[in-house]
């Protein structure tokens, strides 16, 4: 079966779910954590399964992704350069100028009330990115 067939019918938070009970070990708890406090600091975050199967939180906007590889549970945060980060929670793809990540190895515990608080700043910045583009686009 072609992975495309195993999409069709599926909703985007199924094949999060099904991804994460894939991986059975410490990756899928982890990303099984992150996600439950996506869904917590934001309650309306909207799951997309994008890029041949990875999870997406958007919300007027992107605000991240969560891949897993064989050492690493990678949270991607669309414009996480501008984004405050003051526990430090960013570790990863620190030289770009929009993205910033957060690399999760086992048994790493992550800040889950400075993650909560990066979450909702990104999606106000994805709102005011928002509303400021609509200001422009009015005659």
């Amino acid at each position: 079966m072609k992975k495309s067939d195993v999409s069709e019918g599926q909703s985007a938070s199924e094949l999060i779910s099904q991804k994460i009970a894939e991986l059975g070990d410490w990756r899928g708890e982890t990303l099984g954590r992150m996600r439950r406090l996506i869904q917590e600091s934001v309650p309306d975050v909207v799951e997309e399964w994008k890029w041949m199967g990875t999870p997406v939180w958007s919300h007027n906007g992107i605000v991240c992704t969560g891949e897993s590889y064989k050492k690493v549970v990678k949270l991607t945060f669309a414009k996480g350069a501008s984004l405050k980060d003051p526990a430090g929670l960013f570790n990863s793809s620190l030289d770009g100028n929009v993205r910033r990540a957060i690399d999760i190895h086992e048994g790493e515990d992550v800040d889950e009330e400075a993650f909560e608080s990066l979450v909702r700043e990104a999606v106000t910045l994805n709102s005011s990115s928002k509303s400021k583009a609509l200001k422009r686009a009015k005659p």
